[in-house]
């Protein structure tokens, strides 16, 4: 330690420096250094040592105001690890008798239970010690923390700031959600508005502490923060641990890219590497050849793996039109037919659509593609268990491509469905005076004929790492005893809906003419959509066995050491005579890391008519006024609204935890989830769109959705108490 004439063992705040560390701890040493480089740290002392006198006599110096008695021991507030939480803290201490109790204290919590654990994980050689930090206590109007980089994605373009009124033990400690900030560029966004604690202003001056704190030290830092008087303290500065390197979401070309689109929509994970070295090159081959097929040329679609994320970027006249150009000269004209009833009029005019093109394609799906691949799919399953690697490896690639093949049918035809129901809702809130009680969507759940069972084949993800559900049997749910009720209810919902809307029509038979048709064509092709993509992962329980059968192979031969590993090779390397124990291992560690980014739902700018199109179907089902300060906003995927505890769902392991009246909050929900929405109270999604499997479901059970939020299962965390309203797409958090 330098020579400042420090003794007694009580050493005054602003004479410490980061040097004297292994005699005051890491905490007390870097407030010491920010006091004395000119940081607001509110004026104290270190106890080390020392009588009991000294004590007082440096209690005296600060005037004898109320203190804060704090740990500041050699292994807290590490670069690894900060150690929080494993000593006692006491706090509004008056008078000298009073801090030599709370001194005493402190110390002695040292010895007790949880501290003497922590250590016997840590490294034997980790220094020990403690001394005692003693500040003058605040009385703030508000306090918290912030993260000068975002915990959750590494994005050190963030400052992260969670608030609360009074005492920043209140949010430390969990006592309550507090306020949530982001501040990006100087910019404040409130994320989550439970007490008003701050302003923007405020949550800006933070954040600019906060960077301060973080430039002095050369990383990023945890900061506890107060606010008394309108005055900004500094308690406390630690390094963050366990901080995720930065991802960077750069496509490998420009354009629009989207990650629930087409195949996205059920891909709600990072890819592992055989799926997206083989199956997915499959899929979208059989894709463009259903195309093909159906228009006479295929216009490519872009994909590409971002951070081990799906993404794609639709193609259009106005992007590559080149490519355009020669798939109409290719296809004589087809191509125009299919772009214009396919694409375009279904949300203007889904009867012509209906008429011209789509009609067929229906007739086609279910006459003669739906039985060729249920074919293809039983001739597979009496083979899989003979066949041997080569003929394994010719089985995906046949059935793959038919599954690409289905998936166009899926597209151009279920896929008409959002934008009839768009074309509906707009309709509806041109000519009414007001739109149903709960939005257009009522008008358009519980219909006759949807199956709500859960197939085995139904599936977490078309990765076919993840097991069908029909291989997780012992986790799903008993049958609906309470589906026909409900289904009761919605369908008297639904008629008194019609009736309302027949009724403001009623003196204009033009237009109740033309809500006829709309409602019908809504209607046929939102059951068409959802009887699509229930069988489209027929062939997936076979796809996954075929794998696995490799990976049994490939174990016997020393290159795994388990069959599922093969599922963290390239296919190439499943023919290798070496083991990939180590790639695959390493591949497994960047997988886990990719899922824990949040992967935006899209990237770079849309082009102008796909962006009018997307907005204005959206906007047209969206009722409610501007969404409250705070709030998470996503699409309004199921009307109604809705309140209970957050439980965040990430797969079928976290299903046993989930309970009655829970708010299910998912990364994206798919067929294998279904019997959830029995329990739910509503559903909020990161990705999803309008067409989702959690916005058709949660219609027929007739709960509350919001999806597309893009970042829910980061900003909510279990138990926290939350109102979704479907009908305006937010989600917003209540006080505890």
């Amino acid at each position: 330690m330098s020579s400042r004439g420090l003794s007694g063992g009580i050493l005054p705040l602003d004479a410490l420096t980061r040097a004297d560390r292994e005699i005051v701890g890491a905490k007390a040493a870097a407030l010491g250094e920010l006091a004395r480089s000119g940081f607001p740290v509110p004026e104290g002392f270190v106890v080390t040592g020392g009588p009991d006198e000294a004590v007082s006599e440096a209690d005296r110096m600060l005037g004898g105001v109320p203190v804060a008695v704090r740990s500041s021991a050699l292994a807290e507030d590490l670069a690894d690890a900060s150690f929080a939480g494993q000593y006692d803290t006491v706090l509004d201490v008056r008078g000298p008798d009073a801090l030599l109790a709370a001194v005493s204290r402190v110390r002695q919590s040292a010895t007790g239970t949880r501290v003497r654990a922590y250590r016997a994980a840590r490294a034997a050689t980790e220094p020990s010690g403690i001394a005692i930090l003693v500040q003058r206590m605040l009385a703030p109007e508000a306090a918290g923390v912030a993260f000068t980089a975002n915990p959750v994605t590494g994005d050190r373009r963030e400052v992260v700031i969670t608030a609360g009124r009074g005492l920043g033990e209140r949010v430390v400690a969990g006592e309550t959600m507090g306020d949530e900030w982001v501040v990006r560029e100087g910019q404040p966004t409130c994320r989550r508005s439970v007490e008003q604690a701050i302003d923007a202003g405020q949550a800006a001056a933070i954040a600019g502490l906060a960077r301060r704190v973080a430039a002095h030290f050369g990383t990023p830092q945890d900061v506890e923060w107060a606010i008394e008087r309108g005055r900004l303290y500094l308690l406390q500065a630690r390094p963050m641990t366990a901080l995720p390197e930065p991802a960077d979401w750069t496509p490998p070309s420009p354009g629009y890219w989207m990650r629930s689109f087409r195949l996205g929509e059920w891909l709600p994970e990072p890819m592992t590497p055989l799926f997206r070295d083989w199956l997915l090159e499959r899929i979208e081959a059989g894709y463009l050849h259903g195309m093909r097929e159906t228009a006479g040329a295929a216009v490519p679609f872009r994909y590409a793996a971002i951070n081990g994320w799906y993404y794609t970027a639709p193609p259009g006249v106005w992007s590559i039109p080149g490519t355009f150009l020669g798939a109409l000269i290719q296809s004589r004209g087809r191509v125009l037919r299919v772009l214009v009833n396919g694409l375009l009029r279904p949300s203007s005019q889904p009867e012509v659509a209906d008429r011209a093109l789509l009609r067929e394609l229906a007739r086609h799906w279910r006459e003669q593609l739906l039985p060729r691949y249920r074919q293809l799919v039983a001739e597979g399953e009496r083979r899989v268990e003979t066949a041997s690697p080569v003929q394994l490896e010719a089985m995906i690639d046949t059935v793959g491509w038919l599954a690409g093949e289905y998936l166009w049918s899926l597209a151009i035809v279920g896929g008409s469905a959002w934008k009839m129901e768009g074309c509906l809702a707009r309709f509806l809130r041109r000519q009414t005076p007001s739109e149903p009680a709960g939005g257009v969507q009522l008008l358009l759940r519980g219909l006759p004929g949807t199956d709500l069972a859960v197939p085995a084949h139904a599936v977490q993800s078309v990765d076919w790492y993840w097991p069908t559900a029909g291989e997780t049997e012992s986790r799903q749910d008993r049958p609906d005893s309470t589906l026909e009720e409900r289904r009761r209810r919605l369908a008297a919902e639904r008629e008194r809906a019609e009736a309302a809307c027949r009724q403001a029509l009623a003196d204009r038979p033009a237009a109740l003419a033309r809500f006829e048709v709309l409602l019908a064509a809504a209607r046929r092709y939102a059951g068409l959509r959802e009887e699509q993509a229930r069988w489209f992962t027929l062939a997936w329980p076979l796809l996954r066995r075929y794998a696995l059968r490799l990976g049994e192979a490939a174990r016997a031969t020393g290159i795994v050491d388990r069959p599922d590993d093969v599922f963290f090779l390239c296919r190439a390397e499943l023919r290798s005579q070496s083991g990939f124990q180590d790639t695959v291992a390493r591949r497994r560690a960047e997988w886990e890391r990719q899922r824990r980014l949040i992967a935006p739902l899209t990237i770079g700018k849309p082009p102008r008519l796909l962006e009018r199109s997307l907005t204005a179907v959206v906007e047209a089902v969206r009722t409610g006024g501007r969404p409250p300060d705070g709030a998470i906003v996503g699409q309004p995927a199921s009307p109604g609204r809705a309140s209970g505890p957050v439980r965040v769902v990430r797969d079928v392991a976290d299903f046993d935890r989930f309970q009655q009246g829970d708010v299910l909050v998912a990364q994206a929900t798919v067929p294998a989830w279904t019997p959830l929405f029995g329990r739910a109270a509503a559903v909020v999604t990161d990705g999803g769109t309008l067409a989702a499997h959690a916005s058709l479901v949660a219609r027929e059970y007739g709960i509350p959705a919001v999806v597309g939020t893009t970042d829910a299962t980061t900003r909510l965390r279990d138990g926290q108490e939350v109102v979704v309203d479907g009908s305006a797409g937010t989600v917003t958090t209540l006080q505890l």
